[in-house]
């Protein structure tokens, strides 16, 4: 191989490992959403039941 294939393979391998990593944070972003809004609706279900009951 030559030094510029070798270099154009090390870059393309770096630019999807990058990408990879943007994507992992991303999920964990999106979980934590979702979380947090299952806990803001259980809340909601909650007061609402309580309401309902007095």
């Amino acid at each position: 191989m030559t030094r510029i294939m070798k270099s154009a393979l090390i870059a393309a391998a770096l630019m999807s490992i990058s990408g990879c990593a943007n994507t992992i944070q991303g999920f964990g972003a999106d979980s934590a959403n979702a979380v947090s809004a299952t806990q803001k609706a259980t809340q909601a279900v909650g007061a609402a039941a309580i309401n309902a009951v007095q």
